[in-house]
């Protein structure tokens, strides 16, 4: 499902399902958030679902989703929206922590949270490829297992207009107790920026 062999920094790169698999449990992480909290998947137990999306600040594809996102989380109440940034702030500056904080105090972004993946050993865990890479968690009896990864909607591109809100209706199933039996169908956007050295050993791009 992958792209070329060498992605350049506007070059989409579809997600891929080869590290984490439905029913697999969330790996836990302690993150920074930009109110200044630092958060775990204990802080969202009470919620019947938590869509975590590895995203960032700068890439188009990643930005055409934040009317989404912020949507989502707005319109489902037993449902967290939490955004992760694992991009490398000292080769993408638009990345740093100080600019998720002005993007959060501006209403840009909305989500329930937006945290900060500096190690990038939280998105290596999730197998997490690109921005947007959303993956869709069923809270089982306290226990937080992947029930959809892939794409928000099917808008592709930046500059697409969707007609079809895939992630919406992903939430909507789970929260009305049913299994989500459709396939994932993966996201795209701009390949995430590991500092050199540190890629996964599963990259690949």
């Amino acid at each position: 499902m992958t792209g070329a062999q060498s992605v350049p920094d506007m070059v989409a790169l579809d997600s891929e399902d080869d590290v984490l698999q439905r029913g697999d449990e969330a790996p836990s992480f302690e993150l920074p958030g930009t109110d200044g909290e630092a958060y775990t998947l204990a802080d969202f137990a009470d919620d019947e679902a938590l869509l975590l999306v590895f995203t960032c600040n700068h890439c188009p594809y990643a930005k055409a989703k934040f009317d989404e996102l912020n949507q989502l989380a707005d319109e489902f109440d037993d449902v967290s929206v939490v955004g992760i940034n694992a991009n490398d702030p000292d080769e993408y500056p638009d990345d740093s922590f100080e600019r998720m904080q002005a993007l959060v105090t501006d209403g840009t972004i909305d989500y329930d949270a937006y945290l900060f993946d500096e190690s990038q050993d939280v998105a290596a865990a999730y197998g997490a490829r690109c921005t947007p890479d959303p993956f869709l968690f069923e809270n089982s009896d306290g226990t937080f297992r992947l029930a959809y990864h892939g794409r928000l909607d099917d808008a592709i591109n930046p500059d697409d207009e969707p007609t079809e809100r895939e992630m919406n209706h992903h939430i909507e199933t789970l929260l009305a107790g049913e299994e989500i039996t459709e396939a994932d169908k993966p996201s795209r956007g701009c390949s995430i920026k590991w500092r050199e050295g540190n890629e996964p050993q599963w990259w690949d791009a």
